[in-house]
């Protein structure tokens, strides 16, 4: 800013020079509506203007004022299936990774809601308690996988009690509460609903997120480079194929009071997943007041724009006077 106004000034002293150099004493007659005043002026005004403008981007502060701020939202627990089953490849790159994918995209879209993640196999277990912090429950999200778990199964009941505990842990009072289940389906431990229908009861809602094909894929084999070294058989050493029991994941979405979405349907995937959480009624999370500055920018910014129009407007240099004809 002052370098600017000192290149002007020095413009301004050359431009005199140069004119006495040139014309001497006769540089009043030559050049008679030159003037070092209005040229300054306009300097002075721009200088003025820009410093001002600064200042107004600075964003100066003074003064404070209390505001209430409330935040709303729902409770969502994901119950995210981690069995061998769910590295079939049935879906791309395999039930697992795109259930990662489908549930990552899901916390974007959330908001103000909470997020709690429950892993489950054969055993069930809190992966990452009730937050509102997207990006930390995606960082828990990511290390969900079979290896996670020792003892491998399906045990769909016990995730779902796990997943009411969480909930029901949650402190500011009651509000709307959901339980997604992201799975292919399949369930070898029973109890399912029983446990949905204790969630309901309970004034939990409890939505599916289909993976998996009904045509089913072989559950892979992976080596310690994470390739595929075979496949799983069965007792008679066949291959298992293990497919989409989407009859299963219905009949737990209706006991729940809840309804089906899949992951390979354009029409009913993470999208319209997200449309019925945002029809659910959002409760109020907290509520608390906040100190803010008062911001004073515009004190400095319409003078600024004042002074540079006026700088504008100033000529360069004196009209030329008029003189009466003889």
């Amino acid at each position: 800013m002052a370098a600017a106004v000192l290149l002007g000034a020095v413009a301004i002293a050359r431009r005199r020079a140069a004119l006495a150099r040139a014309a001497g004493a006769l540089g009043a007659r030559i050049a008679p509506t030159a003037g070092a005043a209005r040229p300054a002026a306009r300097l002075g005004l721009s200088g003025a203007g820009l410093a001002l403008l600064a200042l107004a981007v600075a964003r100066p502060q003074c003064g404070t004022r209390t505001e209430i701020t409330r935040r709303t939202g729902l409770d969502l627990a994901v119950v995210l299936d981690a069995s061998r089953s769910m590295l079939a490849r049935d879906v791309l790159p395999d039930r697992l990774a795109r259930a990662r994918l489908e549930v990552s995209s899901l916390l974007d879209g959330l908001g103000g809601d909470r997020v709690a993640i429950v892993a489950f196999a054969g055993e069930a277990f809190i992966q990452c308690p009730l937050t509102g912090d997207a990006q930390a429950a995606r960082l828990f999200l990511r290390a969900v996988g079979p290896d996670a778990i020792p003892q491998q199964g399906t045990a769909l009941a016990n995730a779902l009690l796990a997943a009411k505990e969480v909930l029901e842990a949650a402190e500011h009072g009651p509000r709307t509460r959901v339980v997604l289940v992201v799975s292919d389906g399949e369930d070898q431990e029973g109890g399912v609903d029983e446990a949905a229908r204790t969630l309901a009861d309970a004034g939990i809602h409890v939505l599916a997120l289909a993976v998996g094909t009904p045509a089913g894929a072989p559950i892979p084999l992976l080596d310690a480079g994470g390739n595929v070294a075979g496949y799983k058989k069965d007792r008679r050493g066949e291959t298992v194929v293990t497919r989409l029991d989407l009859a299963a994941l219905q009949a737990l979405a209706a006991r729940g009071n809840g309804e089906v979405f899949d992951v390979s349907s354009p029409e009913r995937g993470v999208a319209a997943l997200r449309a019925a959480l945002d029809r659910m009624e959002r409760s109020e999370l907290e509520g608390r007041a906040e100190v803010a500055w008062e911001d004073r920018y515009p004190l400095a910014a319409f003078p600024a724009l004042l002074l540079l129009l006026a700088a504008l407007l100033v000529p360069e240099a004196r009209p030329a006077r008029r003189e009466a004809a003889a």
